[in-house]
Order: C-alpha cells, then sequence, then structure tokens
C-alpha cells in the first residue's frame, strides 16, 4: 500500500542525513553511482529477454510467453519499489544485498528453467506445468529486486550531494535507460550467440554482483560497519563462486539435459544463428532424427511418408521449375528430383547452418539422396516472406514463374512461422506462380489442431487460390519436447495435414504423376481415400500479418 506524504515542513533535514564521507570528489561519485546504474540496467534487460527467448523455446507460442513475462515483471518492478522504503535507511547494505539476489537469482533462471524442462517435463499431470510455473516465479522474483534497484540509488546519489528530486530522478533514469539499450543489444548480438543461453546469463549475473558490491564496499563502505562489510563481502564472493561454478559446469550440464530430452543417442548439437539443430542415430542401422528447437522435424522411421505425400501430388502437371520454401533439410529436393523433367529446384531456406548440415553430414546427406550435389539445385539463403517480395524484380522466378511450389515449414500454429501462413504470403506465392502452376502446403496435424489446419484453408481462399485438403497418417514419434512437450500430454500428430492450391476456381485434382516414379508410401487409391471435405461448421476466418488467428 502507498503511503500518504504530507508535505515537509521548511528547513527539514532530508531522510538521507548529512553528506557520506567518500574517498572520493563529490563529482566522481556521482558519476561512479550513474554507471552502477547503467550496468544494473542492462543486467536487468538481459534476464528479461532471457526468459522470453527460453520460454519461447522451451514453452512455444513466444507473443504468450513474452506478454506474461513482461507484465509480471513490470507489475513485480512496482511492488519492489514501495518494498525498498523500508531498506532507505540502510540504502547501501540493502543495494549490495539486492544486486547479490539478483545476480544468483537471475543468473541462475536459464540453468533452472532448462533444468525443470529437461527432467521434469516429459512426467505428465502437474510437472506438466512446471516450466511455466517456473518461468512466473522467475519473472516475479527478478522484477521485485529489479525495482527495489533505483529507489535505493535515489537514497545512494542523495548522499553525495543533495539535489532536487526531479533532477536525481531525471539523471537515474537516463543513465537506466541508456543501459537498458545497450543490455537489449547485447543479449542478441553478442550474448546469444557467442556465450549461448546460459553461459551469457552467468557472466551477466557475475557483472551484475561485481558492479554492486565494488560500488558499497568501494564508495559507501565509511556507512557500514566492519560486521556488515565483512558479510556483504563474504556473501558477495559466494555469488561469485556459485556463479562462476555454474559457468564450468555448463557444458556437463547442456549434454546431460540433451540427452534427458532427447535421449542418449545425440550424434549432433549445434546452435546456429537461427536455431539449435539436433541430430540423433543416423549409424549403426538406427533411424537418424532432425530436430530443430527441440522439435522434431524429420523422423527418420516415417519421414519417407510425409515426404513423398508433401510433393508427389504438386507435380501432376507441369514441374520443370520447382520453388521449396523451408525445406533446409534436402528432403523434399530429394522427392523433386525423383521426378522426371525437373529442370531447376530453387530452396529457400533461412538456416544457412541447416543446409551445411545437410550437405555434409554422412547420415543426412544420405538420407536426403545428396540432393545439395545435383546441379540442378540451387539455394538462397533468406525469409522466405522477403525472399518471394523480391523474385519478381529480382528475375528468380524467371519469365513464366515456378510450375510448382512446396510450402515445408514449421507448423503455423508455432508463432515465429504464423507470417508464413498469412494471407499476405499466400499472395506473394501466387505472384510467383505460372499459369496452372499448383502450391503445396504443409497445414500441420488435422487430428491434434484441426482449428489452425482450416484456417489455412481458408487464408489460402482468402488469397485467391482454389484448394484441396488431404492428409496422409504417420507413426506416433513417441517424442513431444518443445511446446507440446510441456502440455502435459502427448501431442505428437498421428497424421499430417496437406493443402494443394492453384489459382483458380476450382482445386486441383488430387493424384500423382502418370509417368512419376515408384513410390514406397503412396499410391493414388490411398491419396484419394485421404482427401478430406471442408466441415459441416464450415471454415474459420482467414489469417492475416496484422490479425493472425492460429
Amino acid at each position: 500500500m502507498i503511503d500518504p506524504h504530507a508535505p515537509a515542513p521548511p528547513g527539514t533535514p532530508p531522510p538521507w542525513g548529512s553528506p557520506a564521507p567518500l574517498p572520493v570528489r563529490p563529482g566522481t561519485g556521482r558519476f561512479l553511482v550513474l554507471a552502477c546504474v547503467f550496468v544494473c540496467a542492462a543486467c536487468g534487460l538481459v534476464y528479461e529477454l532471457e526468459l522470453v527467448a527460453l520460454a519461447s523455446y522451451l514453452i512455444g507460442d513466444s507473443v504468450t510467453q513474452a506478454s506474461v513475462v513482461l507484465s509480471v515483471m513490470v507489475f513485480a518492478m512496482g511492488v519492489g519499489s514501495l518494498g525498498a522504503k523500508r531498506l532507505r535507511w540502510h540504502a547501501a547494505a540493502g543495494f549490495a544485498a539486492v544486486e547479490a539476489a539478483l545476480a544468483l537469482v537471475g543468473g541462475c533462471s536459464a540453468m533452472a528453467l532448462y533444468a525443470v524442462f529437461a527432467w521434469t517435463g516429459g512426467w505428465g499431470g502437474l510437472w506438466a506445468a512446471g516450466p511455466r510455473c517456473l518461468l512466473v516465479a522467475f519473472s516475479l522474483a527478478i522484477g521485485l529486486l529489479i525495482g527495489a534497484e533505483v529507489p535505493l540509488l535515489m537514497e545512494l546519489i542523495q548522499r553525495i550531494r543533495r539535489q532536487d528530486a526531479g533532477g536525481a530522478v531525471a539523471d537515474l533514469f537516463a543513465a537506466d535507460y541508456v543501459g537498458a539499450l545497450v543490455g537489449g543489444l547485447a543479449f542478441p548480438f553478442l550474448l546469444l550467440p557467442f556465450l549461448g543461453q546460459l553461459t551469457g546469463t552467468l557472466l551477466t549475473g557475475t557483472v551484475n554482483v561485481a558492479a554492486g558490491g565494488a560500488l558499497v564496499l568501494g564508495l559507501f563502505r565509511r556507512d557500514l560497519s566492519r560486521r556488515a562489510r565483512w558479510i556483504l563481502l563474504v556473501v558477495g564472493v559466494t555469488v561469485l563462486g556459485l556463479l562462476a561454478s555454474a559457468a564450468v559446469l555448463v557444458g556437463d550440464f547442456e549434454r546431460a539435459a540433451r540427452h534427458a530430452v532427447y535421449g542418449a543417442d545425440v550424434r549432433v548439437a549445434v546452435q546456429t544463428d537461427v536455431q539449435e539443430i539436433v541430430l540423433t542415430g543416423g549409424t549403426r542401422g538406427r533411424p537418424l532424427d532432425l530436430f530443430l528447437d527441440g522439435r522434431l522435424r524429420v523422423g527418420g522411421r516415417d519421414e519417407r511418408r510425409y515426404h513423398e505425400a508433401l510433393v508427389h501430388p504438386a507435380l501432376t502437371g507441369p514441374h520443370a521449375r520447382v520453388l521449396i520454401l523451408g525445406g533446409g533439410d534436402g528432403m523434399a529436393a530429394r522427392e523433386v528430383l525423383r521426378q522426371p523433367g525437373v529442370d531447376r529446384v530453387d530452396i529457400v531456406e533461412l538456416d544457412a547452418g541447416l543446409v551445411r548440415l545437410a550437405r555434409h553430414d554422412p547420415a543426412l546427406s544420405a538420407l536426403n539422396g545428396h540432393a545439395y550435389d545435383d546441379p540442378h539445385v540451387h539455394v538462397f539463403t533468406a525469409d522466405a516472406f522477403h525472399w518471394l517480395r523480391e523474385a519478381p524484380r529480382s528475375g528468380y522466378s524467371g519469365r513464366s514463374g515456378y510450375d510448382v511450389v512446396v510450402a515445408d515449414l514449421p507448423d503455423p500454429g508455432i508463432t515465429a512461422s504464423t507470417k508464413l501462413y498469412s494471407q499476405e504470403f499466400y499472395g506473394l506465392v501466387r505472384r510467383v506462380l505460372a499459369p496452372g502452376g499448383r502450391l503445396v502446403v504443409h497445414a500441420g496435424p488435422v487430428q491434434a489442431r484441426p482449428h489452425a489446419f482450416w484456417t489455412v484453408a481458408a487464408t489460402l481462399r482468402a488469397a485467391g487460390l482454389a484448394t484441396t485438403p488431404y492428409r496422409v497418417l504417420g507413426e506416433d514419434a513417441g517424442f513431444t519436447p518443445g511446446p507440446d512437450r510441456s502440455a502435459g500430454e502427448s501431442r505428437a500428430p498421428h497424421d499430417w495435414g496437406f493443402i494443394l492450391a492453384t489459382a483458380g476456381s476450382r482445386g486441383p485434382r488430387l493424384r500423382l504423376p502418370a509417368d512419376g516414379p515408384l513410390l514406397r508410401t503412396l499410391t493414388d487409391g490411398g491419396l484419394r481415400r485421404d482427401a478430406l471435405r471442408t466441415p459441416p461448421a464450415g471454415l474459420p476466418p482467414p489469417s492475416t500479418l496484422v490479425h493472425p488467428r492460429y
């Protein structure tokens, strides 16, 4: 509750009393306090971004997770500011204690969240909500501690030289906002790519406790008793030791957690500029599985059924020029190249690291039939949406456009993929289609997420494309990491949903090419049986960039 304050009578001494006895000049002392504000603000924003990024990866739906983290943290900052009023008479000791606690909680938050996800996320029941509960708890705790910083720093800066409240607040907030800018830029461009989430957060905690401890023990040590100085020193060194020990063990921790999630058969694990790539199996007769950001993207047991159903129905008719959006693993290209009469295959893949792995990893390149060695294949490292906007001007689509476009993209339910299933995106695809050209879209599982599937169909129709939806049954992968794993129940798709589309009033006929190769998992009869009819309730509204509906 906010305490009421009556105006202070003229001549009333300020609560911070006489100026603090400093080992430096007041101007230098103020600069050091503002420098500490700068560092603490940068560290605080790194903790915030780290929670958002890790939660989006482990739990899914980045919009929801960002909203939860930001709203809970801002609320907690307000509560922390009010709570810090009780510490203002011991501002130096209180600030050092707050920074030590913030460094420990914030620095270890990523490891704790990942540990709960890895070792309890698959237990189901109450344990399935563990990552979400821990996310809220860390957001609340970090927000409380960050909120307590500014009031205590206000007391400290006024202890150096009395200043009107407006001027002091302006100075503190200026340093705070600039520090937040630096922290916000350092996280995606320095910490994440060079150190990773775990080590980067631990390093941030180390900087946090070192800055807070140095300011108090160096500048305001005369405000502390001898016993208080020793206690703060021991606490700070202990926190530094814990963070350093965790940093040393990060490699072992990541391997153990990865094995807990993926099993002991992890063969390759790399973090590219775009995502984490994990390969399991692929040797000694074991099936190869490919995981992207914790989600199974290629299951070696039945990937051929998925890719045959995705590609070959779309190749009925002209197919000299084929565009694959996504599909960096090379499996869709493998199926396209099996069809006679293909002159050019363009692949637009955002992650160059995935393409390199698909080219050079022995097991993965063998599974994709060494598609990237074929001279007909051309790779463009780009975001599919932006590439399509430039394609007509750049001439990539040729004068007549593409005969077939294959959209082998992540499920529409993943927030980062929503724009790739929007009406605007399909409008761009339509521009690069040749007259009579066909588009096939992987639209996610029909049984598990029917609303998302039929929203894709509605969005394609809104873009002026006639559709033919179908699905094929697949095996239960037995693996549900990422947002599905934390949902508390197995959501592994037992089917794959696809939509074949073309410009015009009638959807394309669902059949296989007469001159096509002999397929292992697909027949004309089975494909016709797998055709889907529009649900009796009709289609949901289409999804757009400004109003996503997945």
